[in-house]
């Protein structure tokens, strides 16, 4: 990432870039099992380029933390494979609003576990997000969107608290790291064998996918796992929060759309209302985190 590209512009392509996960393992028909280890793993060769180049260039990173990646991946397994689930049950776009609750969830836990008091602003946010999850829920109206919202809802918190694992692990490993590959590749690979491990064990894994398949696959491994991720940890370490605010609800609100237009996915008022509340408290409690450094928290 050169000087004279703008974060600000790029941070938004790796934003609109992971918007597409969800929509991309629908596509493919494949199982969350499946397609979370398929995500991964043919998202590993060109993580493996990035970070021998960032190894060449500041160094190799210690066994501690790299020790780090390898447990946060762990929760990244668990992560994706909910969140497959979850998108099941209520479909990419809803499921992708309900699995960015992790960005309170993170400063929520931070608070039990480190004593870091969350901002006003945080504590004001949860009953928003509660309500808006209430709504998303379903369970106020008959005939929400989604084969079975409540369980999808259930998929979806479950994954922002995998998720916020994944975070706050992978962070105390990163630092004194300055590239972003490196911790990256490693999480990756420790969530392909624990992707691996699950699939073996439930049924309609397949090490074999058909062909259109496999190409969504590769798509979603490349766009997503690779590019995305990669173009968004770069630029949001050189925003301030409030840019950060905002292109972290650029995704699920793209996700939303796109999800509606591609696979013709329709939540009800009172769905969308609540979709709307979850994004809404989300943007109050990261613009109360003045100050603080941004970070890559953008799920999926």
């Amino acid at each position: 990432m050169t000087k004279r590209v703008r974060p600000e512009l790029t941070v938004f392509v790796g934003a609109l870039a992971l918007s597409f996960s969800g929509i991309l393992f629908r596509l493919s028909h494949t199982s969350p099992e499946t397609g979370a280890f398929f995500r991964c793993l043919l998202a590993l060769p060109p993580l493996l380029v990035v970070a021998r180049f960032e190894e060449r260039r500041w160094g190799r990173r210690t066994l501690r933390q790299r020790a780090y990646a390898w447990v946060a991946g762990l929760f990244f397994a668990a992560d994706i494979i909910l969140w497959h689930r979850a998108i099941d049950f209520v479909g990419a776009g809803l499921a992708t609003v309900l699995s960015n609750t992790q960005v309170v969830l993170v400063g929520l836990s931070a608070w039990l576990i480190w004593r870091e008091r969350p901002q006003r602003m945080t504590l004001l946010a949860i009953p928003v997000i509660v309500g808006g999850i209430v709504l998303v829920s379903g369970v106020l109206e008959r005939g929400a969107y989604g084969s079975d919202p409540v369980k999808g809802t259930i998929f979806g918190i479950l994954t922002g608290i995998a998720y916020t694992g994944f975070l706050l692990i992978l962070r105390e490993g990163q630092r004194g790291v300055v590239g972003p590959a490196g911790p990256i590749f490693d999480a990756t690979l420790s969530s392909t064998v624990a992707c691996l491990v699950v699939g073996l064990m439930v049924s309609g894994f397949t090490l074999t996918p058909p062909w259109p398949a496999l190409g969504w696959l590769v798509i979603l491994a490349l766009t997503c796992q690779w590019f995305g991720w990669l173009v968004v940890a770069v630029s949001l370490a050189r925003l301030p929060a409030i840019v950060t605010s905002v292109s972290l609800m650029f995704q699920p609100v793209c996700s939303v759309l796109f999800a509606g237009a591609i696979l013709g996915e329709s939540p009800s008022a009172l769905q969308l209302l609540g979709a709307a509340a979850i994004l809404g408290g989300i943007v109050v409690s990261a613009l109360g985190r003045r100050g603080a450094v941004a970070e890559p928290d953008l799920a999926g």
